[in-house]
């Protein structure tokens, strides 16, 4: 047997990558194949990789993400194939690199542009089809998004962009996706708390037609939203009822009635006074403003007499997903932040806590005293 090379190593060139699998991705494939090997008409699980030319490639499994970090070899390896016409081995490639697959967020920001003047909102009931004006003021349909355009877009897994538009509030309309404006949203819990309590329904079984039919026929909602917002705040059976989450619920509730102080600081007694009330008698006493952890701020009013807290509206799904830019808002929001007041701001851009204290000592210094660890900004701001 000789070693030889190709007759065509130019066209061969960049064909071949190394790819080393973490233990995690080894038993994924090794499942897949047994799995096929005992159903063929079952489907394997795939790796994918995914990304536009413009964009560092990333691997997905049908639940996670991986980042690809080149690795540079110290030694060349040498792909080999067997020759198809003598014995032969043929050397196809040189390779200085391996990829190493490591965890890494779903790259999910581009949905926001991705979606902008396509929001589903009240009085859209019957406006399934998205339309706008042209130049000369024609009516003209705008171009629809679609859930298949999301997946060749978004570098995410399949189950991280499903959770993606549910975590986002977005709708799914004959097969085109639509963001629900948050103030509709409020207005259909609110509704659907509303009838739990007139059809005298328990929320954790509660039947999911009667609930469906009740919003479409006394308040114009349209049945698939409905539906929808159902199954992004509990869970629908297979028997057809509706197991509300009363925490997500009760969150949202209260995010609705917060979104309006983004600017005008709202005093924290009288908040928790209209959130008690929105929720109704069933539910006040699930009221925490725990829940509220990385969408509002709270600091002590300066015209109470004694000092009241106020909260004001703080979102952190709308602080830049970079890194280094988040930190600059944070600091320019509040120039000091204690640990515990700072971590939810940065949950959405950390793989786990190892990661979030990483950026921790990257961009900020950390100052203990009697009352806990603080932190400020290591770059200097304008």
């Amino acid at each position: 047997m000789n070693l030889k090379f190709s007759d065509n190593p130019s066209l061969e060139m960049g064909q071949f990558r190394l790819l080393e699998l973490p233990p995690e991705l080894c038993s994924l494939i090794e499942s897949s194949t047994n799995t096929r090997s005992v159903n063929s008409l079952r489907s394997p699980r795939r790796l994918t990789i995914r990304g536009q030319p413009d964009e560092d490639a990333v691997l997905c499994t049908p639940e996670k993400t991986y980042s690809l970090r080149s690795i540079v070899l110290s030694n060349s390896v040498l792909v080999v194939t067997p020759s198809s016409n003598s014995e032969d081995v043929v050397i196809r490639e040189q390779l200085h690199e391996i990829l190493e697959p490591v965890p890494c967020l779903p790259k999910l920001h581009k949905l926001g542009n991705l979606l902008v003047g396509k929001a589903y909102d009240e009085g859209h009931e019957d406006d399934i089809d998205l339309v706008d004006e042209d130049e000369g003021g024609r009516p003209t349909k705008k171009r629809r998004f679609t859930y298949d355009n999301a997946r060749e877009n978004l570098q995410a897994s399949d189950q991280e962009i499903a959770k993606g538009l549910q975590d986002r509030r977005i709708l799914v309309l004959n097969g085109y996706l639509r963001r629900l404006a948050p103030s509709h949203l409020a207005t259909i819990l609110e509704l659907l708390l509303n009838a739990l309590v007139s059809l005298s329904l328990s929320y954790e079984n509660a039947p999911a037609h009667d609930l469906v039919t009740a919003l479409e026929e006394e308040h114009e909602i349209n049945r698939d939203v409905t539906r929808q917002v159902m199954q992004w705040f509990g869970e629908v059976t297979g028997e057809g009822c509706w197991k509300m989450d009363v925490a997500a619920t009760v969150k949202e509730v209260g995010i609705g009635i917060l979104r309006a102080h983004r600017h005008d600081p709202i005093l924290e007694p009288q908040f928790m006074q209209k959130w008690r009330a929105a929720v109704g008698d069933t539910f006040e006493s699930k009221v925490e403003l725990s829940l509220l952890s990385g969408n509002c701020l709270s600091r002590v009013s300066a015209l109470s007499d004694p000092p009241v807290s106020e909260l004001l509206y703080f979102p952190s799904s709308e602080l830049p997903a970079d890194p280094a830019a988040r930190f600059v808002d944070l600091f320019l929001t509040r120039p000091r932040w204690n640990g515990d007041d700072i971590a939810p701001f940065l949950a959405d851009i950390v793989v786990d806590n190892k990661d979030r204290d990483r950026l921790l000592l990257k961009y900020a210094r950390s100052i203990t005293d009697a009352s806990g660890v603080w932190y400020t900004s290591r770059a200097k701001l304008q």
